[in-house]
């Protein structure tokens, strides 16, 4: 048996045995303690009835001693047998309770006393007693057997049930007054790490808990604003670097003859336009945009026109989808990146399958090239990282698949590189979730 994960519910158990162990604890200490008093008082009244009967039965008329033992068994339940030396008694039971009833009674009748709690297989409390000490005949007093049983105490019972219910509501309160703020923190912290910038926690509760709000607010606080300063200069960036490649641009087209060299040029200038492009597009990241409900299959039909536009026919499997939550800006600049990595490490043909697996919506971009070891999935994966021996020798920033993997993460998903359905190529696969990230 395992605990719960929860600290919510940890907590609770953990005071909750901790309430029930106290309780028996308490009702042990009370029986044993209870014991004791009990077994002298059961003493004094079976004495006090032997002493009565004897007194009675010495002082009676001879004539009226059958009324008077009927009386008693009437309105007593007190009976009176003679004793037979061929009696067959029980031993008493060796508790605690009939232990201290036993000395207790044998030290106001006598040692010689006899008790049982079933004689000739009858039962009833028994004592033996003799009418006059110096005679041999001796008698039962027999006493109803309910005198040695104890009494429920209900009213202890029910305050005590009450107040181990009380107990047991006010540890749920105290545990979910600590645990709710820590899963607001958890909740934020999930944010955090999606790229988004959450509302600030509330700085209430126990010090501690306010002190742990407090800094994580004056965190979150912190990141937005070197997030908001990163924007500002990447836009600067952006401008200082795009306006000096557009004037080459211009004057290659201008003072080049048109041929080999001002083609080569231009298409130096793309390439560097490009790689610009897409350390921005790295840096820039998703918190900007926002996930709202919508259809992926738009977003893949554009990619494919797109694709076909630019003489790199995309071959789109993919049946209606449901509508899901999606960064669609982020999702479209993911599926690019892996179809132009096809398109440059693979071989044709390249397709874009899209399918509901469960709780996931799968993005699967396949190419028929030379694939990449699996050993080098994770290593892939990371910025500014490309095979040593790249599928078909093209070059890059190494930053499509990390801008893929960093989407699919932003959504609460992952990027998945598997070998393709006949074990050649590459499948890249966007697992993408359902439902919104909590």
């Amino acid at each position: 048996m395992t605990l719960p994960r929860s600290l919510l519910a940890r907590i609770f158990l953990w005071v909750a045995a901790l309430v029930i162990v106290t309780n028996l604890a308490w009702i042990m200490i009370f029986r044993l303690a209870d014991a004791e008093p009990r077994a002298r008082a059961l003493a004094q009244f079976s004495a006090s009835a032997v002493n009565l009967v004897r007194v009675a039965l010495l002082t009676a008329n001879p004539e009226l001693r059958p009324a008077l033992l009927q009386e008693l068994s009437d309105r007593e339940g007190i009976r009176l047998l003679p004793r037979d030396p061929h009696d067959q008694i029980a031993p008493l039971p060796g508790d605690g309770f009939m232990a201290h009833f036993q000395e207790q009674t044998r030290t106001l009748l006598g040692p010689e006393t006899q008790l049982s709690l079933q004689v000739n297989q009858e039962p009833g409390l028994w004592i033996s007693f003799a009418l006059v000490p110096s005679e041999a005949d001796e008698f039962w007093l027999i006493l109803p057997l309910d005198r040695t049983e104890r009494r429920i105490p209900w009213p202890w019972i029910g305050w005590g049930t009450l107040a181990a219910a009380l107990a047991l509501v006010v540890a749920w309160l105290i545990a979910s007054r600590i645990s709710r703020p820590l899963r607001h923190m958890a909740w934020a912290a999930r944010q955090v790490g999606l790229g988004n910038t959450p509302p600030p926690l509330p700085e209430e509760g126990p010090e501690e808990l306010q002190r742990l709000a407090g800094a994580f607010n004056r965190m979150s606080r912190d990141l937005a604003y070197h997030e908001k300063e990163r924007a500002e200069i990447l836009a600067g960036i952006s401008h200082d670097l795009r306006t000096p490649l557009a004037r080459l641009r211009l004057e290659a087209e201008l003072s080049l003859p048109e041929g080999p060299a001002q083609a080569g040029m231009a298409a130096d200038i793309a390439q560097m336009d490009a790689i610009i492009a897409q350390f921005l597009e790295y840096a820039r990241g998703e918190a900007e945009e926002r996930p709202e409900p919508c259809d992926p299959l738009p977003i893949l039909e554009d990619l494919a026109s797109h694709e076909e536009a630019i003489q790199r026919p995309l071959q789109l499997e993919a049946a209606p989808l449901p509508r899901i939550p999606l960064k669609a800006r982020a999702l479209r600049r993911a599926l690019g990146n892996l179809v132009d990595n096809a398109w440059k490490y693979g071989a044709p043909p390249v397709r874009l399958q899209a399918r509901v697996q469960g709780p996931w919506l799968e993005l699967s971009v396949l190419d028929a090239g030379a694939g990449i070891p699996m050993a080098e999935v994770e290593r892939l994966k990371r910025p500014f990282t490309r095979l040593e021996t790249a599928r078909s020798g093209a070059t890059g920033t190494g930053l499509g698949l990390a801008i893929a993997d960093r989407v699919a993460r932003a959504h609460g998903g992952s990027l998945e590189l598997t070998p393709g359905p006949d074990g050649k190529g590459l499948c890249a696969t966007l697992r993408l979730p359902r439902t919104p990230m909590t």
